[in-house]
Protein backbone atom coordinates (compact mmCIF):
# COMPACT_ATOMS: atom_id res chain seq x y z
CA UNK A 1 0.00 0.00 0.00
CA UNK A 2 1.26 3.45 -0.93
CA UNK A 3 1.75 6.06 1.78
CA UNK A 4 -0.71 8.78 0.72
CA UNK A 5 1.04 11.35 2.89
CA UNK A 6 4.40 11.28 1.11
CA UNK A 7 5.37 14.71 -0.19
CA UNK A 8 6.32 13.29 -3.59
CA UNK A 9 2.80 11.86 -3.95
CA UNK A 10 1.04 15.18 -3.37
CA UNK A 11 -0.29 17.46 -6.09
CA UNK A 12 -0.51 20.44 -3.74
CA UNK A 13 3.22 20.85 -3.16
CA UNK A 14 4.45 21.06 -6.76
CA UNK A 15 1.60 23.48 -7.54
CA UNK A 16 2.50 25.61 -4.52
CA UNK A 17 6.23 25.57 -5.28
CA UNK A 18 5.70 26.26 -8.99
CA UNK A 19 3.41 29.17 -8.16
CA UNK A 20 6.07 30.67 -5.90
CA UNK A 21 8.78 30.17 -8.53
CA UNK A 22 6.69 31.79 -11.27
CA UNK A 23 5.75 34.72 -9.03
CA UNK A 24 9.43 35.24 -8.15
CA UNK A 25 10.28 35.15 -11.85
CA UNK A 26 7.64 37.81 -12.61
CA UNK A 27 8.96 39.91 -9.72
CA UNK A 28 12.41 40.01 -11.35
CA UNK A 29 10.88 41.89 -14.27
CA UNK A 30 8.29 43.88 -12.31
CA UNK A 31 10.86 45.47 -10.01
CA UNK A 32 12.01 47.58 -12.98
CA UNK A 33 8.46 48.95 -13.25
CA UNK A 34 8.16 49.47 -9.47
CA UNK A 35 5.27 47.01 -9.36
CA UNK A 36 4.41 44.11 -7.13
CA UNK A 37 2.92 40.98 -8.64
CA UNK A 38 -0.60 41.73 -7.28
CA UNK A 39 -0.38 45.28 -8.68
CA UNK A 40 0.59 43.82 -12.05
CA UNK A 41 -2.48 41.57 -11.95
CA UNK A 42 -4.76 44.55 -11.28
CA UNK A 43 -3.19 46.41 -14.18
CA UNK A 44 -3.68 43.41 -16.48
CA UNK A 45 -7.41 43.46 -15.75
CA UNK A 46 -7.68 47.23 -16.22
CA UNK A 47 -5.63 47.23 -19.43
CA UNK A 48 -8.07 44.69 -20.79
CA UNK A 49 -11.16 46.59 -19.67
CA UNK A 50 -10.89 50.08 -18.23
CA UNK A 51 -13.22 51.07 -15.36
CA UNK A 52 -13.97 48.17 -13.07
CA UNK A 53 -15.65 48.11 -9.71
CA UNK A 54 -13.71 46.71 -6.76
CA UNK A 55 -16.08 43.72 -6.79
CA UNK A 56 -15.47 43.09 -10.49
CA UNK A 57 -11.71 43.19 -9.94
CA UNK A 58 -12.06 40.86 -6.96
CA UNK A 59 -14.10 38.37 -8.99
CA UNK A 60 -11.55 38.33 -11.80
CA UNK A 61 -8.52 38.12 -9.51
CA UNK A 62 -10.11 35.78 -6.95
CA UNK A 63 -9.43 38.32 -4.18
CA UNK A 64 -11.79 39.64 -1.53
CA UNK A 65 -12.30 43.38 -1.01
CA UNK A 66 -10.38 43.24 2.28
CA UNK A 67 -7.27 42.21 0.35
CA UNK A 68 -7.95 44.33 -2.72
CA UNK A 69 -8.78 47.66 -1.03
CA UNK A 70 -5.34 48.22 0.59
CA UNK A 71 -3.68 47.12 -2.66
CA UNK A 72 -5.72 49.66 -4.64
CA UNK A 73 -4.98 52.40 -2.10
CA UNK A 74 -1.24 51.78 -2.57
CA UNK A 75 -1.68 51.84 -6.33
CA UNK A 76 -3.59 55.10 -6.07
CA UNK A 77 -0.79 56.62 -3.97
CA UNK A 78 1.61 55.62 -6.79
CA UNK A 79 -0.71 57.40 -9.27
CA UNK A 80 -1.47 54.18 -11.17
CA UNK A 81 -5.22 54.03 -10.57
CA UNK A 82 -8.00 56.35 -9.53
CA UNK A 83 -10.68 55.23 -7.07
CA UNK A 84 -14.07 56.91 -7.16
CA UNK A 85 -17.51 56.22 -5.73
CA UNK A 86 -20.11 55.38 -8.36
CA UNK A 87 -22.53 58.17 -9.19
CA UNK A 88 -25.27 55.54 -9.50
CA UNK A 89 -24.56 53.65 -6.25
CA UNK A 90 -22.24 55.22 -3.70
CA UNK A 91 -21.55 51.82 -2.14
CA UNK A 92 -19.68 50.86 -5.31
CA UNK A 93 -16.09 51.99 -5.75
CA UNK A 94 -14.98 52.24 -9.36
CA UNK A 95 -11.35 51.83 -10.37
CA UNK A 96 -9.83 53.38 -13.47
CA UNK A 97 -6.32 53.75 -14.79
CA UNK A 98 -4.46 57.02 -14.61
CA UNK A 99 -2.27 58.25 -17.43
CA UNK A 100 0.75 56.74 -15.63
CA UNK A 101 -1.06 53.40 -15.24
CA UNK A 102 -1.89 53.35 -18.94
CA UNK A 103 1.71 54.20 -19.87
CA UNK A 104 3.05 51.16 -18.02
CA UNK A 105 1.34 48.84 -20.49
CA UNK A 106 4.01 49.38 -23.14
CA UNK A 107 6.79 48.74 -20.62
CA UNK A 108 5.07 45.60 -19.32
CA UNK A 109 4.32 44.11 -22.73
CA UNK A 110 7.53 42.02 -23.00
CA UNK A 111 7.10 40.42 -19.55
CA UNK A 112 4.93 37.40 -20.51
CA UNK A 113 7.35 36.47 -23.30
CA UNK A 114 10.36 36.84 -20.97
CA UNK A 115 8.69 34.67 -18.33
CA UNK A 116 7.79 32.04 -20.90
CA UNK A 117 11.38 31.89 -22.18
CA UNK A 118 12.76 31.56 -18.64
CA UNK A 119 10.39 28.69 -17.84
CA UNK A 120 11.69 26.70 -20.79
CA UNK A 121 8.25 25.42 -21.78
CA UNK A 122 7.17 24.84 -25.35
CA UNK A 123 4.10 26.72 -26.55
CA UNK A 124 2.11 23.49 -26.29
CA UNK A 125 3.31 22.82 -22.73
CA UNK A 126 2.53 26.39 -21.72
CA UNK A 127 -1.01 26.13 -23.15
CA UNK A 128 -1.54 22.76 -21.43
CA UNK A 129 -0.35 24.16 -18.10
CA UNK A 130 -2.70 27.13 -18.45
CA UNK A 131 -5.64 24.90 -19.34
CA UNK A 132 -5.08 22.56 -16.40
CA UNK A 133 -4.63 25.36 -13.86
CA UNK A 134 -7.75 27.14 -15.16
CA UNK A 135 -9.68 23.89 -14.79
CA UNK A 136 -8.47 23.57 -11.19
CA UNK A 137 -9.44 27.18 -10.40
CA UNK A 138 -12.95 26.72 -11.77
CA UNK A 139 -13.76 23.29 -10.38
CA UNK A 140 -16.52 24.68 -8.14
CA UNK A 141 -18.43 26.46 -10.89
Amino acid sequence: MTDLLKLDDQVCFPLYAASREITQLYNQFLVELDLTYPQYLVLLVLWEQQNQSVNQLGDKLLLDSGTLTPLLKRMESKDLVHRQRSAVDERVVEISLTYKGNQLKDKAEPIPTLVSKHLGLTVEEFETLKAITKKILHYRK
